[in-house]
């Protein structure tokens, strides 16, 4: 049986004329089992790029790679595969079907690898069509409510507006997770992070293609291990009160604040997909009215709801106090998390000063990363950051950019930007 449960991380003290509570709250997951517990309710799409720039070896991996994902997706489950270029066209189950997806068995797991099989490379890539079709296959089959879509290309976005991606991204927001894959250097971190994070997914970036099967191998056994199909994150506030942010902070930064729903006057929601057994951690910062020292108050109630039901909570406080050695004190919860959201921004913004010609720039951005990244004992992001920039001090921050930085180094440092490593207790 699944169980939940909250923990709240904070310095509840505030100073006089104080206003602003930050906390971390960690959420923590545990039998939850798998999707395939939930029969007949889950469903999962692959998407193939097959644009002319996939002719040869990388289209040979992908489509290898989709038939070691068919082979990993249970009996019962849901499944459909969308052939993807300036247009998007359903491959299996076959044009012709009367069904646009179909429940996974032996026959139907070989006849997906032999349409996989005749894929071929052609025409240029609008990626809004793979979202809209793949939304119109989902909404077919309404009793799989725990829907999963995989996002394979190699290039940019180039048969369409951005703005036409972006439109689409916003239509199917909220109606499936998708994760996004992007295949040597000659795509876009910012547009498949764009689709990653809306639809509550990752981007991840695969250097060569040899190593598309064993990403999508992980990819669908992360997928099924999710036995929990949605939640919200419930942040109730007192009357006067203000949510200022919520953000995932770990596994990965993930702000959250815009995609608040709501439940009552009081009580907002806000979406973080499917679970399996699983621990991730939120900032939530929320604005006060002061109140005079000495006085008590809730500052959040911060709860996590599975179909209606709150199956987790946690309490955020503020305590007035004119004690410094109190108030002055920063919850190393907070602090770490604070650093590594920062750590994220400054890496993206670094490496977009440096692609815009604007070396001044990329090379503060970049250094105030390898600082904090320092403090916040991010070896990964030290060890990426690294190989673009050449370290004279980590601690203040001091680098020159390499000049020999190659373009897969910083698709790949971009790409991580978003991880974060755990706080330390």
């Amino acid at each position: 049986m699944a169980t939940f449960r909250a923990e709240v991380f904070q310095n509840e003290f505030l100073p006089d004329g104080g206003t602003d509570a930050h906390a971390i709250v960690t959420v923590t997951a545990e039998g939850v089992g798998g999707a395939a517990t939930t029969a007949g309710g889950v469903a999962e799409i692959i998407m193939v790029d097959t644009s002319g720039s996939m002719t040869g070896q990388t289209l040979a991996a992908a489509k290898h790679a989709a038939q070691v994902a068919l082979d990993h997706i249970p009996d019962g489950t849901w499944f459909a595969i969308v052939s993807g270029s300036h247009v998007a066209q359903r491959v299996f189950p076959y044009p012709n079907a009367p069904v646009a997806i179909v429940q996974m068995e032996p026959r139907a797991r070989a006849e997906g690898k032999r349409a996989v099989e005749r894929l071929v490379a052609q025409g240029g890539t609008a990626m809004s069509t793979w979202l809209r079709l793949a939304d119109q296959i989902f909404a077919t089959q309404p009793a799989a409510t725990q829907r999963h879509a995989i996002l394979l290309t190699d290039g940019k976005n180039e048969s369409e507006p951005r703005t036409e991606l972006s439109a689409a991204v916003r239509d199917v927001t909220g109606r499936f997770q998708c994760d996004a894959r992007g295949v040597g250097s000659h795509w876009q971190v910012d547009e498949l992070r764009e689709v990653a994070t809306a639809l509550l997914g990752g981007v991840e970036l695969i250097a060569d293609p040899a190593g598309i099967a064993d990403d999508f191998r992980d990819l669908l056994t992360a997928s099924m291990a999710r036995g929990v199909a949605d939640a919200q994150l419930r942040v109730w506030t007192p009357q006067g009160g203000q949510v200022l942010f919520v953000r995932q902070v770990a596994p990965t930064v993930e702000d959250l604040t815009a995609r608040r729903t709501v439940v009552t006057p009081l009580i907002g929601a806000y979406p973080t997909g499917a679970w399996a057994d699983e621990s991730r951690d939120y900032h939530v910062a929320v604005r006060l009215p002061s109140k005079p020292v000495g006085s008590e108050q809730l500052a959040a109630r911060v709860q996590l709801a599975v179909a209606d039901e709150v199956v987790a909570s946690g309490l955020v406080k503020a305590v007035w106090s004119d004690d410094s050695s109190l108030t002055a004190r920063i919850s190393p919860e907070v602090a770490h998390y604070t650093g590594q959201a920062e750590l994220a921004d400054v890496i993206q913004e670094g490496l977009a000063a440096k692609a815009a010609g604007d070396e001044a720039t990329a090379t503060v951005k970049l250094g105030r990363a390898v600082q904090l990244a320092k403090e916040t004992g991010n070896a990964e992001a030290t060890s990426r950051l690294r190989r673009v920039v050449e370290i004279d001090d980590e601690e203040h921050g001091t680098v020159r950019l390499k000049r020999s930085a190659s373009k897969l180094d910083e698709m790949a440092l971009d790409t991580a930007s978003t991880k974060t490593s755990r706080v330390r207790r």
